[in-house]
Protein backbone atom coordinates (compact mmCIF):
# COMPACT_ATOMS: atom_id res chain seq x y z
CA UNK A 1 0.00 0.00 0.00
CA UNK A 2 1.41 3.34 -1.16
CA UNK A 3 2.06 5.95 1.51
CA UNK A 4 1.59 8.94 -1.40
CA UNK A 5 -1.31 11.13 0.10
CA UNK A 6 -2.39 13.85 -2.06
CA UNK A 7 -2.80 17.36 -0.71
CA UNK A 8 -6.69 18.53 -0.76
CA UNK A 9 -6.93 21.72 -2.27
CA UNK A 10 -9.69 23.90 -3.16
CA UNK A 11 -10.05 24.99 -7.08
CA UNK A 12 -10.47 28.34 -7.96
CA UNK A 13 -14.29 28.63 -9.81
CA UNK A 14 -13.78 29.32 -13.43
CA UNK A 15 -16.32 31.53 -15.42
CA UNK A 16 -19.55 30.23 -17.18
CA UNK A 17 -18.99 28.63 -19.94
CA UNK A 18 -20.68 30.66 -22.66
CA UNK A 19 -23.93 29.46 -24.45
CA UNK A 20 -23.28 28.87 -28.23
CA UNK A 21 -26.32 27.71 -30.53
CA UNK A 22 -26.90 26.06 -33.36
CA UNK A 23 -23.46 25.16 -33.50
CA UNK A 24 -23.34 21.21 -33.65
CA UNK A 25 -19.41 20.47 -33.80
CA UNK A 26 -19.10 22.89 -30.92
CA UNK A 27 -21.83 21.47 -28.78
CA UNK A 28 -20.34 17.53 -29.24
CA UNK A 29 -16.67 18.96 -28.33
CA UNK A 30 -18.45 20.82 -25.28
CA UNK A 31 -20.10 17.46 -24.48
CA UNK A 32 -17.15 15.02 -24.84
CA UNK A 33 -14.65 17.72 -22.66
CA UNK A 34 -17.87 17.96 -19.48
CA UNK A 35 -18.17 14.28 -19.76
CA UNK A 36 -14.41 13.29 -19.26
CA UNK A 37 -14.22 16.19 -16.74
CA UNK A 38 -16.68 14.16 -14.64
CA UNK A 39 -15.45 10.78 -15.89
CA UNK A 40 -11.82 12.02 -14.40
CA UNK A 41 -13.25 12.62 -10.94
CA UNK A 42 -15.61 9.85 -10.75
CA UNK A 43 -13.58 7.01 -11.68
CA UNK A 44 -10.28 7.92 -9.80
CA UNK A 45 -8.64 7.81 -12.57
CA UNK A 46 -7.04 11.44 -12.40
CA UNK A 47 -6.04 10.88 -8.71
CA UNK A 48 -4.27 7.70 -9.52
CA UNK A 49 -1.51 9.29 -11.85
CA UNK A 50 -1.75 12.05 -9.68
CA UNK A 51 -0.24 9.57 -7.09
CA UNK A 52 1.88 7.66 -8.92
CA UNK A 53 3.49 11.27 -10.20
CA UNK A 54 3.38 12.35 -7.16
CA UNK A 55 5.55 9.15 -5.96
CA UNK A 56 8.75 9.93 -8.33
CA UNK A 57 8.16 14.06 -7.55
CA UNK A 58 8.39 12.76 -3.14
CA UNK A 59 11.86 10.95 -4.29
CA UNK A 60 13.40 14.36 -5.58
CA UNK A 61 12.00 16.17 -3.24
CA UNK A 62 11.26 14.40 0.12
CA UNK A 63 12.12 17.54 2.14
CA UNK A 64 9.56 19.60 0.54
CA UNK A 65 6.90 21.51 1.95
CA UNK A 66 3.24 20.91 1.98
CA UNK A 67 2.90 24.23 -0.18
CA UNK A 68 5.77 22.79 -2.77
CA UNK A 69 3.95 19.81 -2.92
CA UNK A 70 0.56 21.36 -3.57
CA UNK A 71 2.24 23.32 -6.35
CA UNK A 72 3.26 20.62 -8.24
CA UNK A 73 -0.20 18.41 -7.66
CA UNK A 74 -2.01 21.22 -9.06
CA UNK A 75 0.64 21.20 -12.60
CA UNK A 76 0.19 17.29 -12.34
CA UNK A 77 -3.64 17.70 -12.88
CA UNK A 78 -3.32 20.76 -15.29
CA UNK A 79 -1.10 18.15 -17.45
CA UNK A 80 -3.06 15.06 -17.62
CA UNK A 81 -5.88 17.55 -18.83
CA UNK A 82 -3.84 19.53 -21.15
CA UNK A 83 -2.80 15.75 -23.11
CA UNK A 84 -5.91 14.77 -23.16
CA UNK A 85 -7.40 17.74 -24.67
CA UNK A 86 -4.35 18.57 -27.19
CA UNK A 87 -4.74 14.78 -28.08
CA UNK A 88 -8.81 15.16 -28.82
CA UNK A 89 -8.34 17.79 -30.64
CA UNK A 90 -5.58 16.79 -32.74
CA UNK A 91 -3.56 20.19 -32.27
CA UNK A 92 0.27 20.04 -31.62
CA UNK A 93 2.00 22.08 -28.90
CA UNK A 94 2.09 25.36 -30.16
CA UNK A 95 -0.98 25.01 -31.83
CA UNK A 96 -2.80 23.77 -28.68
CA UNK A 97 -0.68 26.62 -26.40
CA UNK A 98 -2.97 29.47 -28.93
CA UNK A 99 -6.17 27.76 -28.72
CA UNK A 100 -5.97 27.19 -25.14
CA UNK A 101 -5.60 31.02 -24.86
CA UNK A 102 -8.63 31.95 -26.58
CA UNK A 103 -11.40 29.41 -25.66
CA UNK A 104 -12.98 29.66 -22.11
CA UNK A 105 -14.26 25.92 -22.92
CA UNK A 106 -10.49 24.31 -22.71
CA UNK A 107 -9.72 26.66 -19.77
CA UNK A 108 -12.56 25.64 -17.75
CA UNK A 109 -11.55 21.69 -18.91
CA UNK A 110 -7.90 22.14 -17.72
CA UNK A 111 -9.01 24.30 -14.57
CA UNK A 112 -7.49 28.25 -15.73
CA UNK A 113 -8.78 31.18 -14.22
CA UNK A 114 -8.07 34.63 -14.94
CA UNK A 115 -5.19 35.22 -12.83
CA UNK A 116 -3.35 31.77 -13.51
CA UNK A 117 -0.92 31.88 -16.48
CA UNK A 118 -1.72 29.41 -19.97
CA UNK A 119 1.09 26.97 -20.53
CA UNK A 120 3.05 27.93 -23.25
CA UNK A 121 4.18 24.98 -25.94
CA UNK A 122 7.50 24.00 -23.91
CA UNK A 123 5.42 23.69 -20.89
CA UNK A 124 3.32 21.44 -23.03
CA UNK A 125 5.89 19.50 -24.00
CA UNK A 126 7.50 18.89 -20.77
CA UNK A 127 3.55 17.90 -19.16
CA UNK A 128 3.50 15.27 -22.11
CA UNK A 129 6.49 13.19 -20.71
CA UNK A 130 5.50 14.08 -17.02
CA UNK A 131 4.34 9.68 -16.76
CA UNK A 132 6.24 7.50 -18.03
CA UNK A 133 4.27 4.91 -20.36
CA UNK A 134 3.94 1.97 -18.16
CA UNK A 135 2.09 4.10 -15.96
CA UNK A 136 -0.51 4.98 -18.36
CA UNK A 137 -0.89 1.79 -19.48
CA UNK A 138 -1.76 0.40 -16.28
CA UNK A 139 -4.46 3.43 -15.24
CA UNK A 140 -6.17 1.89 -18.74
CA UNK A 141 -6.28 -0.78 -17.60
CA UNK A 142 -7.72 0.21 -14.20
CA UNK A 143 -10.57 2.01 -16.13
CA UNK A 144 -11.47 -0.74 -18.37
CA UNK A 145 -11.41 -2.84 -15.14
CA UNK A 146 -13.65 -0.70 -13.52
CA UNK A 147 -15.94 -0.46 -16.59
CA UNK A 148 -16.24 -4.15 -15.90
CA UNK A 149 -17.29 -4.21 -12.35
CA UNK A 150 -18.54 -0.29 -11.16
CA UNK A 151 -19.80 0.42 -14.90
CA UNK A 152 -22.03 3.41 -13.33
CA UNK A 153 -18.87 5.24 -12.88
CA UNK A 154 -18.13 5.66 -15.94
CA UNK A 155 -22.23 6.72 -17.24
CA UNK A 156 -22.68 2.92 -18.08
CA UNK A 157 -25.69 1.03 -16.96
CA UNK A 158 -24.27 -2.18 -18.30
CA UNK A 159 -20.67 -3.72 -17.99
CA UNK A 160 -17.98 -3.58 -20.86
CA UNK A 161 -17.55 -6.89 -22.53
CA UNK A 162 -13.94 -7.88 -21.95
CA UNK A 163 -14.10 -11.45 -23.36
CA UNK A 164 -14.16 -10.52 -27.27
CA UNK A 165 -10.72 -9.45 -28.68
CA UNK A 166 -10.21 -8.43 -32.16
CA UNK A 167 -6.92 -8.09 -33.12
CA UNK A 168 -4.94 -6.38 -36.05
CA UNK A 169 -1.59 -4.86 -37.38
CA UNK A 170 -0.98 -1.57 -38.67
CA UNK A 171 1.92 0.32 -39.58
CA UNK A 172 2.71 3.96 -37.75
CA UNK A 173 4.91 5.52 -40.46
CA UNK A 174 7.94 7.51 -38.75
CA UNK A 175 8.46 11.18 -39.72
CA UNK A 176 11.03 11.21 -41.48
CA UNK A 177 12.10 11.55 -45.84
CA UNK A 178 11.64 9.32 -48.21
CA UNK A 179 14.90 7.02 -47.11
CA UNK A 180 16.62 7.69 -51.01
CA UNK A 181 20.62 7.45 -50.20
CA UNK A 182 21.48 10.92 -51.39
CA UNK A 183 18.63 12.58 -49.35
CA UNK A 184 20.86 11.07 -46.69
CA UNK A 185 24.02 12.78 -47.81
CA UNK A 186 21.65 16.36 -47.91
CA UNK A 187 20.13 16.01 -44.33
CA UNK A 188 23.28 15.39 -42.76
CA UNK A 189 24.78 18.58 -44.84
CA UNK A 190 22.08 20.73 -43.61
CA UNK A 191 22.07 19.72 -39.96
CA UNK A 192 26.08 19.94 -39.45
CA UNK A 193 26.09 23.26 -41.02
CA UNK A 194 23.22 24.46 -38.94
CA UNK A 195 24.83 23.40 -35.73
CA UNK A 196 28.47 24.87 -37.50
CA UNK A 197 26.36 27.96 -37.61
CA UNK A 198 25.14 28.26 -34.46
CA UNK A 199 29.11 27.90 -32.99
CA UNK A 200 30.21 30.75 -35.10
CA UNK A 201 27.48 32.66 -33.52
CA UNK A 202 28.69 32.08 -30.16
CA UNK A 203 32.19 33.73 -31.23
CA UNK A 204 34.48 30.04 -31.72
CA UNK A 205 35.73 30.59 -35.57
CA UNK A 206 37.73 28.70 -38.19
CA UNK A 207 38.78 29.65 -41.47
CA UNK A 208 35.74 28.44 -43.78
CA UNK A 209 32.96 29.46 -46.12
CA UNK A 210 29.82 30.51 -44.56
CA UNK A 211 27.89 27.30 -43.71
CA UNK A 212 25.09 28.65 -46.01
CA UNK A 213 27.02 28.02 -49.05
CA UNK A 214 27.12 24.19 -48.13
CA UNK A 215 23.96 24.19 -47.87
CA UNK A 216 23.06 25.84 -51.06
CA UNK A 217 25.40 23.53 -52.77
CA UNK A 218 23.94 20.09 -51.85
CA UNK A 219 20.57 21.51 -52.30
CA UNK A 220 21.35 22.19 -56.18
CA UNK A 221 23.27 18.84 -56.40
CA UNK A 222 19.67 17.48 -55.24
CA UNK A 223 17.85 19.17 -57.66
CA UNK A 224 20.30 17.65 -60.35
CA UNK A 225 20.09 14.64 -59.18
CA UNK A 226 16.04 14.33 -59.04
CA UNK A 227 15.97 16.08 -63.13
CA UNK A 228 18.96 13.00 -63.81
CA UNK A 229 16.20 10.81 -64.76
CA UNK A 230 14.76 12.87 -67.36
CA UNK A 231 18.05 12.43 -69.75
CA UNK A 232 19.24 10.07 -71.87
CA UNK A 233 22.63 9.27 -69.73
CA UNK A 234 20.77 9.04 -66.41
CA UNK A 235 22.70 6.36 -65.26
CA UNK A 236 26.52 8.28 -66.36
CA UNK A 237 24.61 11.37 -64.76
CA UNK A 238 23.50 10.42 -61.40
CA UNK A 239 27.30 9.17 -60.61
CA UNK A 240 28.78 11.77 -61.24
CA UNK A 241 26.37 14.28 -59.61
CA UNK A 242 26.99 11.41 -56.56
CA UNK A 243 30.78 11.87 -56.66
CA UNK A 244 30.27 15.63 -56.41
CA UNK A 245 27.70 15.35 -53.25
CA UNK A 246 30.07 12.90 -51.99
CA UNK A 247 33.03 14.88 -51.85
CA UNK A 248 31.58 18.00 -51.21
CA UNK A 249 29.79 15.79 -47.68
CA UNK A 250 33.39 15.11 -47.24
CA UNK A 251 34.20 18.54 -47.09
CA UNK A 252 31.60 19.31 -44.44
CA UNK A 253 32.45 16.47 -42.11
CA UNK A 254 35.87 17.59 -41.78
CA UNK A 255 34.62 21.09 -40.78
CA UNK A 256 31.70 19.77 -38.77
CA UNK A 257 34.50 17.86 -36.87
CA UNK A 258 36.74 20.58 -36.24
CA UNK A 259 33.41 22.56 -34.94
CA UNK A 260 32.98 20.12 -32.66
CA UNK A 261 36.08 19.56 -31.29
CA UNK A 262 36.35 23.18 -30.45
CA UNK A 263 33.33 23.50 -28.99
CA UNK A 264 34.30 20.86 -26.84
CA UNK A 265 37.21 22.21 -25.81
CA UNK A 266 36.15 25.79 -25.31
CA UNK A 267 32.17 25.72 -24.50
CA UNK A 268 33.37 28.17 -21.63
CA UNK A 269 34.17 31.14 -24.06
CA UNK A 270 30.26 30.80 -25.26
CA UNK A 271 26.76 32.16 -23.63
CA UNK A 272 26.26 28.58 -23.29
CA UNK A 273 25.72 26.01 -20.40
CA UNK A 274 27.46 23.40 -20.21
CA UNK A 275 23.62 21.17 -20.82
CA UNK A 276 23.30 23.61 -23.89
CA UNK A 277 26.70 23.06 -25.66
CA UNK A 278 25.85 19.55 -24.98
CA UNK A 279 22.73 19.05 -26.63
CA UNK A 280 24.46 20.79 -29.66
CA UNK A 281 27.58 18.37 -28.99
CA UNK A 282 25.35 15.64 -29.21
CA UNK A 283 23.41 16.38 -32.36
CA UNK A 284 26.36 16.89 -34.33
CA UNK A 285 27.89 13.28 -32.85
CA UNK A 286 24.50 11.51 -33.49
CA UNK A 287 25.43 12.91 -37.58
CA UNK A 288 28.94 12.06 -37.65
CA UNK A 289 29.13 8.74 -36.19
CA UNK A 290 26.37 7.62 -38.75
CA UNK A 291 28.20 9.85 -42.17
CA UNK A 292 30.11 7.12 -43.00
CA UNK A 293 28.05 4.72 -43.49
CA UNK A 294 25.20 6.63 -45.28
CA UNK A 295 28.48 7.41 -47.61
CA UNK A 296 29.46 3.93 -48.17
CA UNK A 297 25.24 3.03 -48.84
CA UNK A 298 24.94 5.50 -51.34
CA UNK A 299 27.86 4.64 -53.27
CA UNK A 300 27.26 0.64 -53.17
CA UNK A 301 23.65 1.44 -54.60
CA UNK A 302 24.30 4.22 -57.43
CA UNK A 303 28.00 3.60 -58.30
CA UNK A 304 28.12 -0.15 -57.78
CA UNK A 305 24.92 -1.15 -58.30
CA UNK A 306 24.44 -2.94 -55.04
CA UNK A 307 21.51 -3.38 -53.10
CA UNK A 308 22.00 -3.16 -49.23
CA UNK A 309 19.44 -5.48 -46.78
CA UNK A 310 16.75 -3.54 -44.88
CA UNK A 311 18.50 -4.32 -41.68
CA UNK A 312 21.40 -2.90 -42.32
CA UNK A 313 20.00 0.15 -44.63
CA UNK A 314 20.26 3.73 -42.52
CA UNK A 315 16.53 4.91 -43.41
CA UNK A 316 16.68 8.03 -40.99
CA UNK A 317 19.96 10.15 -39.38
CA UNK A 318 17.57 10.89 -36.53
CA UNK A 319 15.05 7.90 -36.07
CA UNK A 320 17.03 4.72 -35.41
CA UNK A 321 14.22 2.40 -34.68
CA UNK A 322 12.46 2.96 -37.97
CA UNK A 323 12.38 -0.38 -40.18
CA UNK A 324 11.20 -1.10 -43.56
CA UNK A 325 7.57 -2.57 -43.09
CA UNK A 326 6.60 -4.94 -46.37
CA UNK A 327 2.72 -5.37 -46.10
CA UNK A 328 1.50 -5.15 -49.78
CA UNK A 329 -1.02 -2.77 -49.28
CA UNK A 330 -2.99 -0.66 -51.93
CA UNK A 331 -1.21 2.08 -52.71
CA UNK A 332 1.71 1.34 -50.24
CA UNK A 333 3.21 -2.08 -50.54
CA UNK A 334 6.35 -0.63 -48.38
CA UNK A 335 6.00 1.39 -45.85
CA UNK A 336 8.62 3.13 -43.58
CA UNK A 337 8.49 2.76 -39.73
CA UNK A 338 7.20 0.68 -36.61
CA UNK A 339 4.21 -2.01 -36.45
CA UNK A 340 1.31 -1.66 -33.72
CA UNK A 341 -0.68 -4.39 -32.60
CA UNK A 342 -3.98 -3.29 -31.65
CA UNK A 343 -7.03 -5.34 -30.06
CA UNK A 344 -10.44 -3.75 -29.37
CA UNK A 345 -13.66 -5.38 -28.06
CA UNK A 346 -17.15 -5.45 -29.47
CA UNK A 347 -18.16 -1.56 -29.09
CA UNK A 348 -14.78 -0.20 -29.80
CA UNK A 349 -12.64 -0.22 -26.69
CA UNK A 350 -8.72 -0.90 -27.19
CA UNK A 351 -8.23 -3.51 -24.73
CA UNK A 352 -4.61 -4.06 -25.75
CA UNK A 353 -1.83 -2.59 -27.89
CA UNK A 354 1.83 -3.27 -28.50
CA UNK A 355 4.65 -1.02 -30.68
CA UNK A 356 7.29 -2.72 -31.66
CA UNK A 357 10.90 -0.50 -31.70
CA UNK A 358 12.42 -3.45 -32.96
CA UNK A 359 11.21 -5.34 -36.04
CA UNK A 360 8.25 -7.40 -35.58
CA UNK A 361 7.65 -10.96 -35.91
CA UNK A 362 4.98 -12.65 -38.00
CA UNK A 363 1.21 -11.88 -36.89
CA UNK A 364 0.59 -15.16 -35.76
CA UNK A 365 3.94 -14.37 -33.00
CA UNK A 366 1.83 -11.77 -31.50
CA UNK A 367 -1.28 -13.32 -30.56
CA UNK A 368 -0.23 -15.42 -27.79
CA UNK A 369 1.67 -12.37 -26.40
CA UNK A 370 -1.52 -10.27 -26.42
CA UNK A 371 -3.43 -12.59 -24.93
CA UNK A 372 -1.25 -12.89 -22.14
CA UNK A 373 -0.69 -9.43 -21.36
CA UNK A 374 -4.59 -8.94 -21.38
CA UNK A 375 -4.52 -12.21 -18.63
CA UNK A 376 -2.62 -10.60 -16.43
CA UNK A 377 -3.82 -6.79 -17.11
CA UNK A 378 -7.88 -8.11 -16.16
CA UNK A 379 -7.98 -11.02 -14.51
CA UNK A 380 -9.12 -13.50 -17.15
CA UNK A 381 -8.07 -13.54 -20.76
CA UNK A 382 -10.71 -13.38 -23.32
CA UNK A 383 -13.07 -16.14 -24.21
CA UNK A 384 -12.75 -15.13 -27.99
CA UNK A 385 -10.28 -14.07 -30.24
CA UNK A 386 -11.12 -13.02 -33.60
CA UNK A 387 -8.33 -11.86 -36.42
CA UNK A 388 -7.29 -12.19 -40.31
CA UNK A 389 -5.90 -15.00 -41.83
CA UNK A 390 -2.13 -13.48 -40.93
CA UNK A 391 -2.47 -14.69 -37.18
CA UNK A 392 -3.62 -18.46 -38.18
CA UNK A 393 -1.01 -21.10 -37.34
CA UNK A 394 -1.42 -24.76 -35.93
CA UNK A 395 0.57 -23.47 -32.43
CA UNK A 396 -2.35 -21.06 -32.50
CA UNK A 397 -4.81 -23.58 -32.69
CA UNK A 398 -3.69 -25.85 -30.20
CA UNK A 399 -2.97 -23.30 -27.95
CA UNK A 400 -6.71 -21.65 -27.85
CA UNK A 401 -8.19 -25.17 -27.73
CA UNK A 402 -6.28 -25.98 -24.52
CA UNK A 403 -7.07 -22.56 -22.93
CA UNK A 404 -10.85 -22.91 -23.70
CA UNK A 405 -10.82 -19.60 -26.13
CA UNK A 406 -13.35 -19.55 -29.07
CA UNK A 407 -10.71 -19.37 -32.13
CA UNK A 408 -12.61 -17.16 -34.33
CA UNK A 409 -9.28 -16.46 -36.29
CA UNK A 410 -9.47 -16.71 -40.06
CA UNK A 411 -7.75 -20.05 -41.14
CA UNK A 412 -5.67 -20.28 -43.78
CA UNK A 413 -6.86 -23.58 -45.38
CA UNK A 414 -9.29 -23.09 -47.82
CA UNK A 415 -10.68 -26.46 -46.49
CA UNK A 416 -10.47 -25.24 -42.77
CA UNK A 417 -12.31 -22.19 -43.94
CA UNK A 418 -15.39 -23.68 -45.50
CA UNK A 419 -15.86 -26.32 -42.38
CA UNK A 420 -15.40 -22.84 -40.00
CA UNK A 421 -18.08 -20.95 -42.22
CA UNK A 422 -20.77 -23.43 -41.33
CA UNK A 423 -20.50 -21.76 -37.62
CA UNK A 424 -22.78 -19.04 -37.10
CA UNK A 425 -20.75 -17.38 -34.29
CA UNK A 426 -17.46 -17.99 -36.52
CA UNK A 427 -19.96 -15.87 -39.16
CA UNK A 428 -21.11 -13.46 -37.15
CA UNK A 429 -17.21 -12.44 -35.66
CA UNK A 430 -15.88 -12.33 -38.82
CA UNK A 431 -18.64 -9.92 -40.14
CA UNK A 432 -17.64 -7.96 -37.06
CA UNK A 433 -14.18 -7.80 -37.76
CA UNK A 434 -14.36 -5.78 -40.74
CA UNK A 435 -14.99 -2.77 -38.45
CA UNK A 436 -11.75 -3.35 -36.63
CA UNK A 437 -9.85 -1.99 -40.24
CA UNK A 438 -11.95 0.95 -39.47
CA UNK A 439 -10.92 1.22 -36.17
CA UNK A 440 -7.15 0.99 -36.64
CA UNK A 441 -7.84 3.84 -39.76
CA UNK A 442 -9.61 5.99 -36.72
CA UNK A 443 -7.07 5.06 -34.19
CA UNK A 444 -4.02 6.07 -36.31
CA UNK A 445 -5.33 8.07 -38.84
CA UNK A 446 -7.52 10.47 -36.87
CA UNK A 447 -6.21 10.12 -33.26
CA UNK A 448 -2.88 9.22 -33.69
CA UNK A 449 -2.13 11.53 -37.23
CA UNK A 450 -0.45 10.57 -40.05
CA UNK A 451 3.13 10.75 -38.80
CA UNK A 452 3.78 11.29 -35.01
CA UNK A 453 6.44 14.22 -34.40
CA UNK A 454 7.62 12.90 -31.12
CA UNK A 455 11.68 12.21 -31.53
CA UNK A 456 12.94 8.75 -30.24
CA UNK A 457 11.21 5.43 -29.89
CA UNK A 458 10.03 6.07 -26.27
CA UNK A 459 8.77 9.12 -26.39
CA UNK A 460 6.63 7.72 -29.79
CA UNK A 461 5.46 4.61 -27.83
CA UNK A 462 4.14 6.90 -24.69
CA UNK A 463 2.88 8.79 -27.66
CA UNK A 464 0.24 5.95 -28.58
CA UNK A 465 -0.26 4.77 -25.07
CA UNK A 466 -1.51 8.52 -24.44
CA UNK A 467 -3.84 8.27 -27.91
CA UNK A 468 -5.55 4.88 -27.27
CA UNK A 469 -5.93 6.47 -23.09
CA UNK A 470 -7.58 9.55 -25.17
CA UNK A 471 -9.34 7.27 -27.63
CA UNK A 472 -10.71 5.17 -25.01
CA UNK A 473 -12.46 8.20 -22.85
CA UNK A 474 -13.79 9.34 -26.48
CA UNK A 475 -15.24 6.21 -26.90
CA UNK A 476 -17.06 6.16 -23.12
CA UNK A 477 -18.22 9.29 -24.22
CA UNK A 478 -20.03 7.99 -27.52
CA UNK A 479 -21.29 5.21 -25.40
CA UNK A 480 -22.86 7.38 -22.52
CA UNK A 481 -24.33 9.84 -24.58
CA UNK A 482 -26.07 6.69 -27.17
CA UNK A 483 -27.76 5.59 -23.94
CA UNK A 484 -28.79 8.70 -22.73
CA UNK A 485 -30.78 9.16 -25.87
CA UNK A 486 -32.32 5.47 -25.63
CA UNK A 487 -33.40 5.92 -22.33
CA UNK A 488 -34.83 9.36 -23.38
CA UNK A 489 -36.64 7.86 -26.47
CA UNK A 490 -37.61 5.12 -24.27
CA UNK A 491 -39.58 8.02 -21.82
Amino acid sequence: MSNTIVVPFGMSLPKALPVIEGNLDYRELRYQLLFVDELLCSSGLETRLIEQDLRSWQGKHASASQKAQQNHQIHSRRALRCNIARILLKEDYRGFATRLADSPLLQFFVGIVDVDRVPSKSTLQRYALFWKESQVRDVIHQVLNQGVQAPQQLGLSEPLDLEVALMDTTCVPANIHYPVDWVLLRDSTRSLMKSVQLIREQGLLHRMEEPQVFITRINKLCIQMTHAWNKADSQRERKQTLRKMDRLVGTVSKHARRYRDMLDEHWQQTQWTQPQAQQVLDRMDQVLEQLPKARKQARQRILEGHLAANDEKILSLYESQTHVIVRNKAGAPVEFGNTLLLAENPVGLIIDWEFFGVSAPADSSLLARSVGRMEKAYGQGPKAVVADRGFDSYTNQVGMSSEGIYNAVCPRSPRQLKERNRSWKFKKLQRRRAQTEARVGIFKNVFLGQRMRSKGFEHRELTVTWTVLVHNLWVLARLAKKEAAQQQRAA
